[in-house]
């Protein structure tokens, strides 16, 4: 009789721990749509199913539209954690006291920037900055991008007396995301563009790249980036620790599954501290005050 009460107490208990979680507010994460959006859409779906089980609330990806979309649904509370770019996790977190990037790839710690040509420019792959793109048609990625906007700017003006790229690119244009840049100047629509490493290595192995028309002209000096940063308020929401749970629910992230579509091998420890290199760029390029 004792043994048939100990087992009804416990399930009772699981019940109601399981109806406990049940009751709690979703936890909802952003991403910026730095690729094809069919593809996050999987990416952050599996990421979603992932914490869900470890954290055990709810988990949802909410998709959006561009960079300032992310950052605007992390400072009005619409999100509680997000995947940013290293300029755009600078922008929420100076919005939103006491949030903190807790998370990210160990392929960010050093990350770069691919500058690629179309094959018809005749340049040729080089160690050194190929100051013969002045006077192509050039494209950026989305304006708000780390690696598709900020540092490339950073590095172009460094090597063009600080003039803007308007002044030194026959036309400049911004294509949005990653994937797009790659596709406008394998077609010949810009003659040079700037893409995450990153998504040209995932492309490639896709075979979305053709190499007869689109390559590698120039990679850039390494530089932070990407980041899991969570608002400072979450545990008013989840409860004390939870901040850690999730932290740790990350950096315990070693399915291939869920990995590969990141172009990740794992998640390591992160501060805001990691960034400020990039918090200081964009200040000195107006970008932040």
């Amino acid at each position: 009789m004792k043994r048939i009460f100990t087992a009804t107490v416990l399930l009772i208990w699981l019940l109601a721990g399981a109806a406990l979680a049940q009751n709690k507010p979703t936890l909802v994460f952003t991403a910026i749509p730095d690729q094809d959006e069919t593809r996050l859409v999987q990416r952050f779906t599996k990421m979603a199913g992932y914490l869900e089980a470890k954290l055990g609330v709810p988990v949802a990806y909410l998709p959006v539209k561009s960079y300032p979309a992310a950052v605007t649904a992390f400072t009005n509370g619409q999100v509680q954690l997000a995947w940013f770019g290293g300029f755009t996790g600078v922008q929420a977190r100076r919005q939103v006291p006491g949030s903190e990037a807790i998370a990210q790839g160990v392929e960010d710690v050093a990350f770069k920037t691919y500058f690629i040509a179309n094959a018809k420019t005749g340049l040729k792959p080089s160690p050194q900055f190929p100051i013969e793109i002045a006077g192509r048609s050039f494209s950026f990625g989305a304006r708000a991008s780390t690696s598709g906007r900020l540092m490339p700017e950073y590095f172009i003006r460094g090597q063009f007396a600080g003039r803007a790229p308007d002044q030194i690119f026959a036309r400049v244009g911004f294509s949005g995301d990653h994937s797009r840049t790659i596709q406008l100047v394998q077609s010949g629509a810009f003659e040079i563009g700037v893409v995450d490493y990153t998504v040209w290595e995932f492309e490639t192995k896709l075979g979305r790249v053709d190499a007869t028309q689109v390559f590698v002209l120039w990679e850039t000096p390494t530089f932070p980036d990407y980041q899991w940063t969570i608002r400072g308020d979450v545990e008013k929401i989840y409860g004390t620790g939870f901040k850690e749970s999730v932290r740790s629910a990350l950096l315990a992230t070693d399915d291939p599954a869920i990995l590969t579509p990141f172009s990740r091998t794992k998640f390591i420890p992160a501060k805001n501290a990691d960034y400020t290199p990039i918090e200081e760029i964009g200040k000195a390029a107006g970008l932040i005050n």
